[in-house]
């Protein structure tokens, strides 16, 4: 790897899959898996972004709404490539199967982490002012954080932490100039300021905030407003977390991001060199 390439360190990103890892800049995308019989299998392709041919949508507060959106996409894709290198030809999943799968995830998500803190708040205090959108908060929150610990104990969930923990570690050499081999890549750590986790947990925080402008009694009303917002919320939570990377040495960005990078002890776990060596295939194909 040449240090030339340094440039676009600020740019990569990614994700775990199954036994693998999906690494992306601005412009590509690498997927990287171990399949059954050890050996690695790496896919790479061109980012179609909207945001190539609609400028005005990479603008801040748009461009995190249009880049979830996207991840999300990309991410369902990346993850129904890696389950296919583990399956039997007769047992590939489709685009289709997959895309159902997500869409039910997401119907769940909404339903768990928005609409049952909801109904419960309601139920806990007349209150619908601070005091409500307090108690939601917290409640949403402490859904996440059970969901994640107990999803954490299951072997495949714990392998998949393990990849995320390979990603994080790999961005990290990177980042420092290193050169991408297992013994440089194992020194750095699995919690990282731009990851994932830390957007979901300012999400959580910043939804306590913006779902207080919502002042209407209007029980379903207030829950639909609380849906609506998501994608605002998603935005202003994206540009904060790039600031907080940005200026992460800054006290008060510092503890902007230190909420999710403790809630990454949960989601990351220290990777093997196996699982390194797969974070580092699908890095060197985006180099």
């Amino acid at each position: 790897m040449k240090n030339s390439r340094a440039s676009e360190i600020d740019t990569f990103g990614g994700q775990a899959v199954i036994e693998g890892v999906m690494m992306r800049n601005k412009t590509h995308y690498a997927i990287a898996c171990r399949k059954p019989n050890g050996k690695i299998v790496v896919k790479k392709e061109k980012i179609k972004s909207v945001t190539h041919r609609l400028p005005f949508l990479a603008k801040p507060l748009v461009r995190g709404v249009v880049g979830l959106f996207e991840m999300m996409k990309l991410g369902m894709k990346a993850l129904n490539y890696s389950a296919n290198q583990q399956a039997k030809k007769n047992e590939k999943i489709s685009n289709k199967e997959m895309g159902v799968t997500v869409a039910i995830a997401l119907f769940l998500s909404i339903a768990i982490f928005v609409v049952i803190p909801f109904f419960l708040t309601r139920w806990i205090t007349t209150d619908r002012g601070f005091w409500f959108n307090l108690i939601d908060g917290i409640i949403r929150l402490t859904f996440f954080l059970l969901y994640i610990i107990i999803i954490s104990f299951m072997a495949d969930v714990k392998r998949l932490f393990q990849y995320h923990g390979a990603e994080h570690k790999t961005v990290y050499c990177i980042e420092n100039k290193k050169k991408l081999v297992p013994e440089n890549v194992k020194a750095f750590s699995t919690l990282h300021p731009r990851c994932g986790t830390s957007f979901l947990v300012i999400v959580l925080g910043l939804s306590i905030v913006i779902f207080s402008l919502i002042k209407t009694p209007v029980w379903y009303l207030n829950l639909s407003a609380r849906i609506l917002l998501i994608p605002i919320v998603a935005g202003v939570s994206y540009e904060l977390l790039k600031i907080g990377a940005k200026y992460q040495k800054n006290w008060l960005f510092k503890l902007l991001i230190q909420p999710g990078l403790w809630v990454q002890k949960i989601t990351t776990k220290e990777p093997d060199k196996k699982q390194i060596e797969v974070a580092i295939a699908a890095l060197e194909a985006l180099l």
